[in-house]
């Protein structure tokens, strides 16, 4: 969650002690779980309402979809997988040359 792992979070923990003092720490732990909480519902909500509002062709919406990033890759990836891998034609991107044929060699450039 937040790229924060469990050496960070002991880190965040002691500061949080030595700041606050152990005695005040509970409450503080309990306001920062409704603050969260509270987030997490009002997320929900704008969620659903941006569903209804959308109509049902959009009922699967997540909000990550939003990011124009995820989009566009989605995007991408669909119109690949539907027209299948790209074809680049048979004959390669270089020349080959023929069996013993050397090739150029310009003194100059090297």
């Amino acid at each position: 969650m937040f790229g924060i792992g469990l050496p960070e979070l002991a880190v965040i923990l002691v500061v949080a002690v030595i700041v606050f003092g152990p005695d005040r720490l509970p409450e503080f732990a309990r306001q920062a779980g409704r603050f969260v909480r509270q987030l997490r519902n009002l997320a929900q909500n704008a969620q659903n309402e941006l569903r209804r509002e959308l109509g049902p062709d959009y009922s699967d919406l997540k909000l990550t979809d939003l990011d124009p990033r995820v989009a566009i890759r989605k995007h991408i990836l669909d119109a690949m997988d539907e027209d299948g891998p790209p074809d680049f034609g048979r004959r390669p991107a270089y020349d080959v040359l023929p069996s013993g044929e050397r090739p150029p060699f310009d003194p100059d450039a090297t």
